[in-house]
């Protein structure tokens, strides 16, 4: 009989701490690329009887079954005395006559995934375990390397997340829970991973070791294949599912996924999708961020420029062309070096798995390298060019009169790609990082950016045979008679029940005396540029003298525009000014969101884990109607399991209502506590609050 194997201990708990993965699991082995684990192996016979056959041992690395096929891994490496770092490669470190300690080296390019260890002497193989193989930002040879510890901890370790919406005036910062390292969540990750590459035809398994692979196949799960595991819908038409501004965290729409066998999720959008997205990378060791910028050029194939189309009372009209401009859009950067394409290029990366129309290739954008961006090299692959249009392009506006005509709108051009947001590091700050994208609004180096990237677009659309044209259209500037000037002075955002004030100021320059007719209008509008309905609308007639300024206070009640605020809470305010006697249009436009919450959350002092404790929150009703049929869901994870509903019934106008939250810290450490209202009146209003519970 030959050498027989007693026990293999993979040593996981330390192993796991070494690598950085204890918070994923300390039941099975998890180790990152690049950096050596530890496991011992137990013989039923004193290994000195099989000297000859010992000479021979060999370790096995592979994926899948244990008969070799083309699709998966199988690698054979002798076990030495030394072990060659760069390499797949095992070293006896310590040893007795019953069992030896074996140091395992992986290489920091090895193809992440799940692999069974099997020790092979003489002829016979004992299969030994199973470990997961993932990225790793802290090996200085993994092309996802990071340099700065705080960077890793937030972009690979945190779970606890912001995402930010609103408007670019008033940002509002929304809770996420990304639960990266859930239980069952690294082998959801690894599932989404291969349905990726089988739906983008990917069957060599070595192709996992480039993060770029990676994060195009799990882009491709969620975007807009038939088979992916998100589907979008349109803002407001989410009957037959969970409207997306209901998630609290990416963990129960993937434990969704699978126990739905792999059916689309309803409904997910731009900023779930990026969200969901952010927790696989994460957990498959990407290091990744969610980013948000404001007032986006969305589908415009590529084109520098998109238009808004206004009625004569200023109502947004609907297109059936999808380009518009929403009002922030949500995608995702990821940290790598890019072995593909110049060393310059390297850093981070934006990633979108929303739909975008284009003429070839896949749905999803990315990954582009942010630094291709700001310089304008749209002719760099993997949809520079789309990234640089939403971020740049020109918005013009145009009125559309009652006989079916045309006509500009002056003062109504917009900027687009402002204000690009992330939740900064280690804090809950909010960091501005347009300037990673662009140059000064204005600036010599803007334009040189701007010329350049004309010029290439230029070239491919002259080279692309003309199934395959991207029509670009440089922004022309409209001849603008400088004769009348709207300014709009409103609050960029509204407290909940608070009415509107807005000032209107009209200046007349035109050297003599103007008749004109102005018109004043809200409209309630989802992100992503589509209009819910118009709430209110006032028009006037007045007559300017030269040089003069007709300043106008309007109040609006928040009865007249609260009942059909859509998810998003978000309202367009518009003014329209025409001149009765050149017919020439004039439009100003300001964006508010109505953002404060009415949950507050407070916590005990001194709450230690493992102790139980009670959290309160109170709903204070700010309107003058009771709330019905009101229902706030919690969430806490390590405070709270998963997420708990309670019903509150009626809260009365201006009254408060207070709930007892009783919980048992699990973990020590930072821990959020994160609560949403949702009542007939209002949808999705957030609150969260983080403290620090002391361990036992």
């Amino acid at each position: 009989t030959g050498l027989s194997k007693k026990k293999c201990d993979f040593m996981i708990p330390e192993n796991n701490k070494n690598h950085h993965t204890e918070e994923i699991s300390t039941e099975r082995l998890i180790v990152r690329r690049g950096q050596p684990f530890t496991i011992t192996v137990s013989f039923s016979t004193p290994i000195h009887n099989y000297l000859q056959q010992m000479k021979r041992t060999f370790l096995i690395v592979q994926t899948g079954s244990y008969h070799h096929k083309e699709d998966e891994i199988w690698t054979e490496f002798p076990i030495s005395s030394l072990g060659d770092q760069k390499q797949w490669s095992a070293a006896v470190e310590e040893q007795d006559p019953n069992f030896w300690t074996l140091r395992v080296n992986t290489p920091a390019n090895a193809p992440i995934g799940q692999y069974s260890l099997l020790l092979r002497a003489s002829k016979s193989s004992h299969f030994l375990g199973n470990f997961t193989l993932l990225f790793n930002p802290w090996c200085r040879d993994d092309e996802v390397f990071l340099a700065n510890e705080a960077q890793r901890q937030e972009y690979i370790l945190n779970q606890d997340g912001i995402i930010y919406q609103g408007t670019e005036n008033a940002v509002l910062a929304q809770p996420w829970d990304f639960s990266q390292f859930e239980e069952d969540m690294v082998d959801i990750c690894f599932i989404l991973l291969a349905l990726g590459e089988h739906f983008q035809r990917e069957k060599d398994p070595a192709q996992r070791k480039s993060p770029v692979h990676v994060c195009r196949a799990v882009a491709a799960m969620l975007n807009c294949n038939e088979f992916r595991s998100l589907t979008e819908c349109e803002p407001g038409q989410h009957s037959k599912g969970i409207p997306s501004s209901t998630w609290l965290g990416s963990s129960p729409i993937l434990r969704q996924w699978i126990a739905a066998k792999l059916q689309p999720v309803h409904y997910g959008q731009c900023w779930v999708s990026a969200a969901v997205l952010c927790s696989v990378l994460r957990c498959l060791g990407i290091p990744t961020r969610v980013v948000t910028g404001f007032t986006w050029a969305h589908n415009t194939k590529s084109s520098l420029s998109v238009d808004e189309y206004y009625d004569e009372d200023g109502t947004l009209l609907t297109q059936d062309n999808t380009a518009r401009v929403w009002t922030f859009h949500v995608w995702n950067e990821c940290w790598m070096a890019r072995t593909d394409l110049l060393p310059q290029y390297s850093g981070w990366q934006a990633l979108d798995a929303t739909c975008q129309e284009k003429s070839k290739g896949p749905s999803f954008c990315g990954p582009a390298p942010v630094h291709a961006i700001k310089e304008g090299d749209t002719q760099v692959d993997y949809d520079v060019c789309y990234f640089f249009a939403a971020i740049n392009a020109k918005c013009q506006v145009w009125i559309h009169k009652a006989d079916d005509t045309l006509k500009p709108a002056f003062g109504g051009t917009k900027y687009t790609g402002n204000n690009i947001s992330t939740k900064s590091v280690g804090s809950e700050r909010c960091e501005d990082i347009t300037h990673n994208y662009k140059y000064p609004e204005g600036s010599i180096q803007e334009k040189k950016v701007l010329d350049k990237a004309y010029r290439n677009l230029m070239e491919l659309e002259t080279t692309s045979s003309s199934s395959t044209t991207q029509f670009i259209s440089i922004p022309t500037a409209l001849e603008e008679p400088v004769n009348l000037f709207i300014h709009f002075q409103s609050n960029s955002s509204l407290q909940l029940g608070q009415d509107m004030t807005l000032s209107i100021e009209v200046f007349n320059h035109s050297g003599g005396e103007k008749a004109t007719h102005l018109v004043v209008g809200i409209q309630a509008l989802h992100y992503n540029g589509v209009p819910i309905a118009q709430l209110w609308k006032e028009e006037f007639h007045f007559n300017l003298q030269n040089n003069s300024v007709n300043n106008l206070q309007v109040s609006v009640p928040y009865t007249r525009f609260g009942k059909e605020l859509g998810e998003n809470h978000l309202l367009r305010l518009t003014a329209v000014l025409r001149d009765e006697d050149s017919f020439y249009m004039y439009l100003a436009q300001e964006e508010i969101s109505i953002c404060d919450s009415p949950l507050t959350i407070e916590f005990p002092e001194n709450m230690v884990q493992y102790e139980p404790s009670t959290a309160k929150i109170s709903l204070q009703n700010p309107l003058m109607e009771p709330l019905e049929q009101c229902v706030i869901a919690v969430t806490g994870r390590g405070l709270i399991y998963r997420q708990r509903n309670y019903r509150l019934g009626s809260v009365q106008a201006k009254s408060t209502q207070e709930l007892q939250i009783p919980f048992t810290p699990t973990r020590a450490g930072p821990r959020r506590l994160t609560a949403r209202l949702t009542c007939l009146q209002l949808q999705n209003l957030k609150s969260y609050r983080t403290t620090n519970i002391a361990a036992a």
